[in-house]
């Protein structure tokens, strides 16, 4: 009569069976991952990194953008902080992204709080206040250029204030405001439905336990709502911050970077005397630092809203 005894598995045998099928799943990989990546990869090389690495090699020559060219070193980047039109343009385009971010997303929030609210036809006019965000900038920017010289002077005129009897475009001291307008105008409906997506997450619950204890609607809006939605605040002014610091549609339509330089963006600036100008190797350095320096601040940014949420 024989007898079997079942012999249980080792520890040690189970562990490497299930690195060995672990290995195989590692190695394992489905050829048509490696197919659609590899377009992908070869486009984005093409098309970007490798333009990107030609222009930041030329910003150490003279290259004109035709022609011959010589190397110079760090001549181009030194040149930058001696440059009275730079510094000119710097300071347009972040007073005029610093205006226009503040007053978008106050506009914004006002508009996302009474689109949140129990109103009539709330679908119909959150249709209606998305539809700028779709237009065309250049079109927009044409339309605001025939109010600004036509339609405003006439009524500045009517009203006795001269400041407004005179295009807002030719005035050197506020063509900026014309600009920050037609940006806000446009702006503000993308940064209206984020707001609307953030409020939507506060649990009603809250307003109704802040009722009760005789909150009235600005001490909710500034101890319950507004803490709630700071990611949202947060993505809002980085993003708005970020395409404002580009502005170059509205410039080329409104103001071709005038009066004389008073409204020339960097981005203007850079296409204009790098592509027209013969400047191509020096607007080139001059877009590698702006370049970093919006990664920067919006870098800063993001911590600085980060460090918000934990308090």
């Amino acid at each position: 009569m024989t007898t079997q005894t079942a012999t249980a598995p080792r520890a040690g045998d189970s562990q490497a069976v299930s690195h060995k099928i672990q290995d195989n799943k590692a190695k394992k990989v489905d050829p048509a991952f490696i197919w659609m990546l590899v377009p992908a990869a070869l486009v984005f090389t093409v098309l970007l990194t490798i333009p990107l690495l030609t222009g930041v090699f030329y910003t150490f020559t003279n290259f004109k953008g035709y022609g011959d060219w010589h190397f110079v070193g760090l001549t181009n980047y030194k040149n930058l902080f001696s440059d009275d039109i730079i510094w000119g343009s710097y300071l347009f385009t972040f007073k005029y992204s610093i205006v226009a971010s503040i007053l978008t997303n106050i506009i914004a929030l006002g508009l996302a709080l009474i689109l949140n609210s129990k109103m009539k036809a709330r679908t119909f006019f959150r249709g209606v206040f998305f539809v700028p965000y779709i237009l065309p900038v250049l079109v927009v920017s044409y339309i605001f250029s025939y109010l600004f010289t036509n339609n405003l002077p006439q009524i500045g005129q009517a009203l006795g204030w001269e400041w407004l009897s005179t295009s807002l475009l030719a005035n050197e001291d506020l063509a900026w405001l014309a600009i920050v307008v037609v940006g806000v105008w446009q702006a503000v409906a993308y940064n209206t439905i984020i707001y609307l997506a953030g409020l939507q997450t506060v649990p009603d619950e809250i307003y109704e336990a802040s009722a009760i204890d005789g909150a009235g609607p600005v001490r909710r809006l500034w101890s319950m709502t507004l803490p709630l939605i700071i990611p949202y605040l947060g993505i809002n002014m980085v993003l708005s911050f970020k395409n404002f610091l580009g502005v170059f549609d509205q410039i080329v339509a409104l103001t071709s970077g005038g009066p004389g330089t008073a409204t020339q963006s960097i981005s203007y600036l850079i296409f204009k005397n790098g592509f027209q100008g013969g400047e191509y190797a020096y607007q080139t350095a001059n877009g590698v630092i702006y370049f970093l320096i919006v990664v920067l601040l919006s870098f800063a940014q993001l911590r600085f809203t980060q460090s918000q949420e934990r308090v």
